[in-house]
């Protein structure tokens, strides 16, 4: 690869010599905002084109979407306690504003955040992006909170979640005031309304957070606490900035707030944690605490995802002193530069590589507590009383060659619409994954990890044309995307993994919910894989006249689901598992996720099993 190439810019991407994807605007099956299940429509201009930034805008103040999100957060905040409920209705308040505010702002050629170009065909999703990981942290605050009267260390951890909490809510609303700010930049509105509205909002979130930082111990000397806190905030608004401006048109800003907000709070914690085991001086303990003790294999996983993503910063400054070497060498043709900067370049890859893996990772993890090699005590797990574990590896690879060489062939060689094609990879991942969270839930975790790591490496080799193997994983990667993976960045099968992956991940601790690390299999696997296929064959009736969504589809998916909790319930059973939830919040639960896929126009496998997850724990 050229060494000009390595910046992660669109010029970089754009210019890159590869065939275009047929798959995305280029498809005869791409439409704007196309979802999950479709209804012909005649009176649809075919072959519509989508100037940059594409954005839904509405005009109206309560949508489809809007009033689900709503519903969502109020279930989760009515069974909340009050001081934790009302940071979370404000929250949601001012994230509505500034959604209003960001959506009537997309029409205006003036506006200052028409620089962020975002992803064709999907709304803002603000409200949506700013409220989905405080309803996941409060719900677990929730279930939590059942334990504490029996549980010695449960007031510990309930505090710590509660940080938590508070710290994934200061980043959502840094990145609110970020968006906030860019808006009071336009020059032609002046200041709207809904602006002031949003403004008071902000205004009365911060005074809620400082009572709670007055009420907790120490107060406002906790200076150390409180830096930690906001340390989130700021954090959120540069790594989405930087999202915003190097993947265009790669998310829109609701999906950019969630990976952005999701990843400040897991490498955020990866940094408590840190602290906390080392306590290198008198105070670490004081600043920040982390209860219990994690189990090997969150340590193993965090620390090869810590390494894949300092992996970007070695790869390039390694390039860069590469490049300052050769400088100072003698001059040589460019047919011979470049070629030698293709190879050299890849080398350079591979060495970070190991040495992130090999060098970085350990360290890390011997840092924390773990005294073996990472890939050593992986071994050692793998093959010791092994027998469950390998026969489930043997039956995950005859799984995913026979479904990788069979929809292959049928994506290169059959007129097959890719939503359904989409949809049998989902029915692929309730193969895969839901023997193993029944059978080998510590083993599956684990599992999620590596493939997780495998996915990272295949989309830098990608992203990047590693020779030998960038062209040939394009290609084959191309074949199974969709119309929400742009030219930049593939993302359909990070969220399909990382969809089914979260809720097991987040129920490893304390979990009286045995439904709940099925919420990304249910929802995506079950709810809507039927809603997609029933929709799309006999979906007459749609939830909105501009929408693509059948009530048909989704009533199929509340009901499949349903049934399959059905069946799960008695398999767990079996299994010495009680079923602690009533029938009526496992309904409402279903129905508002079902709800939220037949209106949301954002990227459905990230959101739905997060939503239903919450909605699970409660």
């Amino acid at each position: 690869m050229a060494i000009q190439d390595l910046n992660f810019s669109t010029q970089a991407r754009g210019e890159a010599k590869r065939k275009p994807r047929a798959s995305a605007t280029n498809s005869p099956y791409h439409r704007p905002g196309a979802g999950s299940r479709r209804v012909p429509d005649a009176s649809s201009p075919p072959g519509s084109a989508h100037p940059a930034p594409a954005m839904a805008s509405s005009s109206a103040l309560l949508t489809g979407e809007r009033l689900v999100v709503f519903l969502f957060a109020a279930r989760v905040a009515h069974a909340a306690p009050a001081h934790l409920a009302a940071p979370l209705a404000l929250l949601a308040a001012a994230a509505l504003a500034v959604e209003v505010a960001v959506d009537r702002a997309a029409s205006d050629p003036a506006s200052p955040l028409r620089r962020f170009r975002t992803r064709p065909g999907a709304s803002s999703g603000i409200l949506l992006g700013a409220t989905t990981l405080p309803c996941v942290m409060l719900a677990r605050l929730i279930q939590l909170s059942r334990i504490l009267p029996t549980d010695p260390n449960g007031p510990e951890e309930f505090a710590y979640l509660e940080m938590q909490y508070w710290a994934v809510s200061i980043s959502c609303l840094s990145v609110l005031a970020f968006f906030f700010w860019h808006l009071c930049q336009s020059t032609n509105n002046g200041v709207s309304k809904t602006l002031k509205y949003g403004s008071l909002l902000v205004a009365l979130y911060l005074m809620t957070f400082l009572v709670f930082l007055l009420k907790t111990d120490g107060g406002l000397l906790r200076m150390g606490k409180n830096a930690y806190l906001l340390f989130h905030g700021v954090a959120a608004v540069i790594l989405i900035k930087h999202i915003l401006e190097k993947f265009p048109s790669c998310s829109s800003f609701g999906e950019a707030l969630l990976v952005s907000t999701g990843l400040i709070l897991y490498f955020g914690d990866m940094l408590a944690h840190t602290l906390s085991t080392i306590q290198f001086s008198a105070s670490s303990e004081a600043l920040i605490h982390t209860p219990g003790i994690r189990s090997e294999i969150a340590t193993v996983i965090q620390g090869i995802l810590l390494g894949l993503f300092v992996l970007p910063l070695l790869y390039k400054c390694s390039l860069q002193v590469w490049v300052y070497c050769q400088s100072l060498g003698k001059q040589r043709t460019q047919a011979v530069v470049k070629q030698a900067e293709n190879r050299i370049g890849s080398g350079v890859f591979y060495v970070s590589l190991l040495v992130a893996l090999l060098v970085l990772v350990p360290s890390w993890t011997h840092l924390v507590g773990l005294e073996v090699h990472p890939f050593v005590w992986i071994l050692n797990y793998m093959f010791t009383n092994s027998h469950g574990r390998l026969a489930l590896c043997v039956y995950w690879v005859c799984v995913i060659y026979v479904s990788i060489r069979r929809f292959y062939s049928i994506s290169k060689e059959s007129t097959t619409e890719r939503i359904l094609l989409r949809k049998y990879y989902h029915l692929v991942a309730v193969l895969i994954f839901s023997p193993a969270v029944i059978f080998q839930p510590a083993f599956l975790d684990l599992a999620f990890g590596a493939a997780f790591a495998v996915f990272l490496i295949l989309e830098m080799i990608r992203v990047w044309e590693v020779y030998p193997l960038g062209r040939t994983v394009h290609q084959f990667m191309n074949a199974f995307t969709d119309h929400r993976d742009s030219d930049i960045l593939i993302i359909s099968h990070f969220s399909l993994l990382l969809g089914c992956a979260l809720p097991k991940w987040m129920s490893s601790g304390f979990n009286d919910r045995p439904l709940a690390p099925f919420a990304g299999i249910l929802s995506l696997g079950i709810g809507d894989t039927m809603a997609s296929m029933i929709g799309y064959k006999y979906g007459v009736l749609r939830w909105s006249k501009t929408g693509n969504k059948t009530i048909e589809g989704t009533a199929a998916g509340i009901t499949s689901v349903l049934a399959a909790c059905s069946i799960l319930v008695s398999l767990l059973a079996s299994s010495g598992y009680i079923l602690s939830q009533h029938w009526l919040s496992l309904s409402v639960a279903v129905t508002l996720s079902l709800l939220l896929e037949a209106y949301t126009t954002q990227l459905d496998n990230a959101f739905i099993p997060l939503v239903f997850y919450s909605l699970l724990c409660l």
